[in-house]
């Protein structure tokens, strides 16, 4: 026992300890790939192609005189399109349509322009309201003076419209309850737009496509509006407010607008839905419940990017206005001139009551569209090209050739009048002209009138004379 001790002794004195080798932990970071990041999903179509071609019936729409019934309809109308005004063709003219109407489903009232019904009729917008994930319709219509538009009461009983056949329905309004108007063009189906009474869809056509709520529409109170008899104010221009969150672009909203229909059609659209012309030109009844079905044409696909194919354009409008209460032949609105033939007129500055109408068949582009400024220069460089044209300078004096001749001159014709010829030859008057001399050589003295005084005077003379 004592050598193995002895031994482990020895074994231990010779043994070197070492330490375990350090360690070094390098943290290597994880590769980093980076991507293109997904591009946001497309709402409306690019480059003129749409995804799943949309089609819609396009007409024009008789609009009552009295306001309709309301209606109530399961899914919400479908987003604006986009519609180019021509020029107003006289001052009592309203442009009326642009909207979506119920006709056992949401069609499209073409717009146009239109005169008044009877003397001091006003033109009434489309009536949205979502009530309870439904919507309240009620069309737009020609109202008497005095007659304001009533709003459909809460208490009152509605059931849905009825749908056509084959009819696809769309979802039901995605927005908070209330007045609203459609989505501007391009945006997410069934995306409603908040809005206080009376306010034109048409306001929200050059707004950006909305992809979320958020977007509402909001009326200035300041010195735009203006105050008409009996306190009415009428709203020159409404606000369109959004977050960028709503938008297709990101882009928060805060715009002016103008509130008059044909005025805020005519926004530059972000994304050109243009509206198919109708098929014909005759208009249709307002839905009324109840009534049987309108024979309505067949659906026509919506052009984006304006790349429309043109329509035959149907006979022009005469240019006088019509009288009110006057009725188009055939029950055809009639037709406008194109601009090209219409006679430049200063283009209004816009209202917001809007109006039966009339509108070219042909749907034509905002650059064929010129400018009334550019339209009245060519008439004027026309008018000057003319005047010199028919020119005739006068004749100019030159010594070495002699007096110009006269232009002849036209003869004047006078009235013919009797001539007056002296009498000649009269006895009476060859011894008046004797008698002249005689008379002026001597005058006849009249003698003067006697008074009293003077006879006192002239027998003082008498008395005197005898003394």
């Amino acid at each position: 026992m004592k050598k193995l001790a002895l031994l482990a002794v020895a074994g231990l004195g010779g043994c070197v300890v070492q330490a375990p080798p350090e360690r070094i932990y390098v943290h290597t970071p994880p590769r980093v790939v980076y991507q293109q990041p997904p591009s946001p999903p497309t709402y409306y179509p690019e480059n003129g192609q749409q995804q799943g071609s949309e089609q819609v019936v396009s007409v024009y729409v008789e609009p009552p005189l009295v306001q309709p019934e309301p209606i109530m309809v399961e899914w919400a109308p479908p987003p604006m399109l986009v519609e180019i005004p021509p020029p107003q063709p006289y001052d009592a003219a309203i442009w009326t349509g642009g909207y979506w109407v119920w006709q056992g489903n949401w069609i499209w009232a073409h717009g146009r322009w239109a005169a008044p019904p009877r003397f001091g009729y006003c033109w009434v917008h489309p009536y949205y309201e979502n009530r309870g994930g439904a919507v309240v319709f009620v069309n737009g219509f020609w109202a008497a003076p005095g007659v304001h538009f009533i709003q459909p009461s809460l208490q009152i009983h509605l059931t849905f419209a009825t749908v056509n056949p084959g009819v696809i329905r769309g979802p039901r309004p995605i927005g908070p309850d209330g007045v609203f108007i459609p989505a501007p063009p391009g945006s997410v189906r069934g995306l409603i737009v908040p809005a206080p009474i009376g306010t034109s869809p048409a306001v929200v056509t050059g707004a950006p496509p909305i992809v979320r709520e958020g977007m509402r529409v909001h009326i200035e109170n300041n010195s735009n509006n203006t105050v008409a008899n009996h306190n009415t104010t009428i709203v020159n221009n409404v606000t369109i407010i959004a977050p960028p969150g709503s938008t297709a672009n990101g882009q928060a909203v805060n715009r002016s607008i103008p509130a008059q229909s044909h005025l805020a059609a005519q926004m530059p659209p972000v994304v050109r839905a243009m509206a198919p012309e109708p098929a014909s030109t005759r208009p249709i009844p307002s839905y009324s419940p109840g009534h049987g079905q309108v024979n309505l044409p067949a659906p026509q696909p919506v052009h984006f990017n304006n790349q429309a194919t043109p329509s035959p354009m149907p006979a022009p409008m005469p240019t006088s206005a019509p009288q009110y209460g006057q009725v188009p032949q055939h029950g055809q609105p009639p037709s406008l001139p194109t601009p090209g033939t219409m006679p430049a007129q200063p283009h209004p500055a816009a209202a917001s009551g809007i109006s039966v109408q009339q509108h070219p068949a042909t749907p034509l582009a905002p650059e064929h569209y010129q400018p009334q400024q550019q339209q009245q220069q060519q008439q004027q460089q026309q008018q000057q090209q003319q005047q010199q044209q028919n020119y005739n300078p006068p004749p100019q004096y030159r010594p070495n050739e002699g007096t110009p001749t006269p232009a002849p001159q036209r003869p004047v014709s006078m009235p013919a009048y009797p001539e007056i010829k002296p009498v000649q030859n009269v006895p009476v008057n060859e011894m008046r002209m004797r008698q002249e001399p005689e008379r002026k050589a001597n005058p006849v003295q009249i003698p003067a009138a006697k008074g009293p005084a003077r006879e006192d005077k002239e027998k003082l003379k008498e008395r005197e004379h005898e003394r």
